[in-house]
């Protein structure tokens, strides 16, 4: 028994070839625009001060009166001078993407806000810094403006600092992504002509 196949093949293979281009063309559309939707809702999140829905602590009295004495005006959490949350992007490329602070972000100091995001999402320490005269009295000044106790001296010693965690990316990166699979199939079936435009 002999089967032979009728029809034109060659057109079958154009819409086939051209279907594969325009479901891939609606993947790397999606993934790029479900990359912006992540970025904007970590920025949203951070300017709310409940990244995902999830309240942000408030800076600490010490960390306030460290802000007034430098001259920064942010008394938000992650918004002390803006530049972190400048800092958040997004990179997509073909199915590919990144959101959050890239290692090559730098603050107007020079610090890595990379690292500065880390350590917020994260948290960081027992951190031990050894302590200079200046420090000592910088230190009292921040406790009296801070509302703590008064401290002085020309003494050593170190001072240990924690930092707490503050997640801001998971929790928005988890809010941005519900539903993310139905507007997914939506792209991709309009880029396939499958749907309302």
């Amino acid at each position: 028994m002999s089967v032979r196949l009728t029809g034109d093949w060659r057109r079958a293979r154009r819409l086939l070839e051209g279907s594969a281009r325009k479901l891939r063309g609606g993947l790397v559309a999606a993934v790029r625009e479900e990359a912006r939707r992540a970025k904007d809702e970590v920025v949203r999140g951070v300017r709310a001060q409940a990244p995902g829905g999830k309240p942000l602590d408030r800076p600490s009295p010490l960390t306030l009166a460290s802000r007034w004495l430098e001259g920064v005006r942010g008394r938000g959490a992650l918004q002390a001078s803006g530049e972190l949350l400048r800092a958040i992007t997004y990179v997509a490329r073909g199915l590919d993407a990144f959101v959050g602070v890239k290692r090559s972000a730098r603050a107007s100091d020079g610090r890595s806000l990379a690292k500065i995001a880390e350590a917020q999402e994260r948290g960081a320490g027992p951190i031990a810094i050894p302590m200079t005269p200046a420090m000592r009295r910088y230190l009292g000044v921040l406790r009296a403006r801070g509302g703590g106790e008064p401290s002085g001296g020309a003494g050593g010693g170190v001072v240990v600092v924690t930092v707490p965690a503050r997640p801001f990316l998971k929790p928005s990166f988890e809010a941005a992504v519900r539903g993310a699979r139905r507007r997914l199939a939506a792209r991709v079936g309009r880029r396939l002509g499958l749907g309302p435009r």
